[in-house]
């Protein structure tokens, strides 16, 4: 439905690519551009090791224990929008889009699952051992990029932005996001990112953003579109697939996920989002349309 924009992008965790610049929000102008989080010589601190809550390091270290005083899930100083949504929705690609038409920063939650994933393959680790993933946690030195226009990820320095796009990364991941363990140590390294990003607010996107990540952010969206419209998207952007394999994969990918989270129907307070019949710019304007709202 006209969602695959930027022809320059590469295919994300949506299914979906693109976004453009963007209209002029109303909101005012960020102080500084978001930059790299975490990676021992990155910007934002080291998101190195397991959130055990000990050791010291920089901050917005996973090893660190929450600021005091700051309840878990809070931010520091930041407008945060936090976006859910099925896969083919375009939340990937939107997010990112809207986060650059607003000055923001963007974070992929999508990309860390990916991440540990790869991380978990590199070390040969059995992916049906939970012990043995959760100790591979203890050598994943993470780092995302939350500048729009400079995302990467990479892992112990090495880039992976490409890498943990690969099927045999895409067929990993389902096994590294069932394990409540896992999620729960990737929530608060979510949380540090945000509270570490340098711009005056942050979208992050994923599953279970705007229920568990983030339920006291000031914009709280579940975007989605009709499942023949997911499944066309996808399909569209997964080039060495048929669409019938496409849509099985996507159906497949939704069905997991509902097995450890709610993320078709919208929470109290969350506003749902159908983009089955918009095009790219308008689900991005509507998401920045519902940014400028909450300033006001």
């Amino acid at each position: 439905m006209g969602l695959n924009h930027d022809t320059n992008a590469t295919a994300d965790d949506s299914g979906v690519t693109g976004g453009p610049d963007g209209p002029d929000t109303g909101l005012p102008t960020p102080v500084g551009q978001p930059g790299p989080i975490g990676g021992a010589g990155g910007t934002g601190g080291d998101l190195a090791g397991g959130l055990d809550g000990q050791g010291g390091g920089e901050p917005g270290s996973t090893r660190d224990p929450l600021p005091a005083g700051l309840p878990a899930g809070a931010f520091v100083a930041k407008f945060v929008i936090a976006v859910d949504g099925p896969a083919g929705s375009g939340k990937s690609s939107v997010s990112r889009a809207a986060a650059r038409a607003l000055g923001f920063g963007y974070q992929d939650t999508g990309a860390a699952y990916r991440a540990l994933a790869w991380h978990a393959l590199q070390e040969h680790v059995d992916l049906d051992d939970a012990a043995a993933v959760l100790a591979s946690w203890d050598t994943f030195d993470y780092e995302i990029g939350t500048d729009p226009d400079a995302y990467f990820v990479r892992v112990n320095g090495t880039d992976v932005t490409d890498a943990i796009r690969t099927p045999e990364v895409t067929g990993a991941v389902a096994h590294i996001a069932k394990l409540p363990e896992v999620r729960q140590r990737l929530v608060q390294l979510f949380r540090q990112v945000m509270r570490k990003a340098d711009a005056q607010g942050i979208i992050t996107e994923g599953r279970d953003i705007t229920t568990v990540v983030a339920p006291d952010a000031e914009v709280r969206i579940l975007l989605t579109a009709d499942e023949s419209v997911r499944m066309a998207r996808r399909s569209a952007e997964v080039t060495t697939q048929s669409a019938a394999e496409t849509s099985a994969a996507l159906a497949r990918r939704d069905a997991a996920d509902a097995k450890v989270v709610d993320f078709m129907n919208a929470a109290d307070g969350v506003t749902t989002l159908d983009s089955t019949d918009l095009d790219f710019d308008q689900t991005v304007q509507a998401v920045v349309d519902l940014a400028r709202a909450a300033t006001h």
